[in-house]
């Protein structure tokens, strides 16, 4: 893959995933790349109604500086069986070392089973922005000001006025 957009992140495939694909693009234009179960072929991890499951992904990686992996939920198992990424979107900041792990959540109606090799989340590098705090006195006014959770209202139709 080539472009000026691109950026080098390192991967070490650990010894219990020998066999698991690398995360991968599954489009030309895809924003994440895949995470794999690296889970033992025989002890598929079931996830209960309500239930939530570390899946360790059997990489471990090392991010730009600068740059984040957030770990996001696949749209396909979130719409056909419920299933998402509980502190969506996760972040692996560039100086974790460790081994890339997702915790899944169930939120269907029925027992998720997650087995060795199956696609479970997806990972997006994006670059980060660190700011410098500055203490002031007061912030500068808005049109909003204050007004919090539900202030700018649901949209157009009636009944969706601001609450």
């Amino acid at each position: 893959m080539s472009g000026e957009n691109n950026v080098e992140m390192r991967i070490v495939r650990l010894p219990h995933a020998r066999d698991i694909p690398m995360p991968q693009y599954q489009s030309a234009l895809a924003a994440g790349l895949d995470l794999i179960a690296a889970i033992p072929a025989d002890a598929p991890v079931e996830i209960p109604p309500g239930g939530r499951a570390l899946i360790p992904n059997g990489i471990a990686i090392a991010l730009p500086a600068g740059h984040e992996g957030q770990i996001r939920p696949r749209s396909g198992l979130a719409a056909r069986y419920g299933i998402t990424v509980l502190n969506s979107p996760g972040t692996v900041d560039a100086d974790y070392r460790g081994e890339v792990q997702v915790i899944l959540i169930n939120h269907g109606a029925e027992a998720f089973v997650v087995r060795r090799g199956m696609r479970v989340a997806q990972l997006v590098v994006a670059p980060v922005t660190r700011v410098a705090i500055v203490e002031v006195a007061a912030l500068p006014p808005t049109e909003r000001a204050a007004g919090g959770l539900g202030s700018t209202g649901l949209g157009a139709g009636a009944g969706n006025e601001r609450v």
